[in-house]
């Protein structure tokens, strides 16, 4: 990670947090997933390895995570469907994120001609049933 410059890396994380509400309500599934494609793209091309890069998403998402649960906002049974909602919602972000990070640094190492960007989202929909 010392290869991406600090306020870059700063950038992201601050991204991630400032914009996470419309990330989790308002993105769609192509927009999440061509953000993480990119960033996974750009990431191999700075030699950042890929466990690396994995990580540094798994850490943000741990560190939200109990950030939300430090706040100790469960009152009520409301409030702890609210906060259930919540963690799935997370959880289907950045792991959607993760995958998409992962396609997207594995199609840097390809000839740009043999890259095929959404395959991991086309098979998704293929083994659900969905089109």
């Amino acid at each position: 990670m010392r290869r991406i410059p600090l306020e870059e890396l700063q950038e992201r994380i601050c991204e991630i947090f400032r914009n996470l509400s419309q990330w989790l309500l308002t993105k769609t599934e192509t927009e999440v997933e061509h953000r993480y494609l990119d960033i996974g793209m750009r990431r191999a091309g700075q030699g950042i390895s890929l466990p690396d890069l994995t990580w540094a998403i798994v850490m943000t998402k741990e560190y939200l995570w109990g950030f939300l649960q430090r706040q100790g906002f469960l009152h009520s049974a409301v409030e702890l469907y609210g906060e259930m909602e919540l963690l799935w919602l997370l959880n289907q972000f950045f792991d959607q994120a993760i995958c998409s990070m992962i396609e997207g640094y594995e199609q840097a190492s390809l000839p740009a001609a043999d890259r095929v960007v959404g395959t991991g989202r086309q098979a998704r929909q293929s083994a659900s049933g969905a089109h």
